[in-house]
């Protein structure tokens, strides 16, 4: 039984990707077709086999392409740019914050601190602040940049804050598992059992030594160092 609330059919992602990690363009690709389809089914519901008024799901569907498409575009973009064809600005304009390999050892004070890592809005914005510089009789043009030299050798056994949060959630559902796999010393619970209270009341929660040691069962299996992974899977 899953601890978490992910599928086999949700975790199989494999044909989204000719290789190991989904491309941004791979993305835009799938939007792109995930939009189409659904504006193909709002078509479709306008005329069901069996005389029922869909109109509100048909809206609801064609609103639901056109965030998609947003979306799409947006990646495409994205795609252009970490592939290079889009000039960048060094630095954000507020403050004049480096980002990627540039921003390493400093300290950023506001908006999270440093970029090291840049997300795809701070991406867009910098592609942006590039792009405005080339307009005739506008601002004096920044220093520009593209993705591949600002990120050089950033990024090696990355992971997002999304994958980071279900490798955590992996991690602690595997340590419930363990616990009901040890025997506590401090209540005698055993395989399957869940720890009691001095007057045999039975807690959630398990006693401080047999958490620990199912802790540091399952840390050890995962490769984890306290709440961080080790290394990164197939990084």
């Amino acid at each position: 039984m899953k601890d978490t609330q992910e599928t086999d059919v949700e975790v199989n992602t494999t044909d989204l990707m000719a290789g190991k990690q989904i491309t941004l363009d791979e993305m835009a690709v799938e939007l792109s077709a995930i939009e189409l389809r659904l504006r193909q089914l709002a078509r479709a519901a306008e005329t069901p086999a069996t005389p029922v008024e869909l109109a509100d799901i048909i809206k609801d569907l064609r609103s639901s392409a056109s965030g998609i498409r947003d979306k799409a575009g947006q990646m495409h973009r994205l795609a252009r740019i970490v592939e290079g064809d889009v000039p960048l600005a060094r630095a954000f304009p507020t403050k004049g914050d480096p980002w990627g390999k540039a921003a390493r050892g400093t300290d950023r004070e506001s908006y999270g601190g440093p970029a090291l890592v840049p997300t795809c809005w701070q991406l867009l914005h910098l592609a942006e602040k590039a792009g405005r510089s080339l307009w005739p009789g506008k601002e004096e043009a920044p220093d520009t940049t593209t993705y591949p030299e600002a990120m050089d050798g950033v990024g090696r056994g990355w992971e997002s804050k999304e994958a980071q949060a279900r490798r955590r959630r992996e991690r602690d559902a595997a340590v419930r598992r363990e616990v009901l796999l040890i025997t506590c010393e401090r209540c005698a619970a055993g395989e399957g059992e869940q720890c009691r209270t001095v007057n045999g009341r039975i807690s959630e929660n398990p006693h401080t030594s047999r958490q620990r040691e199912a802790e540091a069962t399952v840390d050890a299996r995962l490769g984890y160092l306290g709440d961080n992974p080790v290394a990164v899977l197939e990084a």
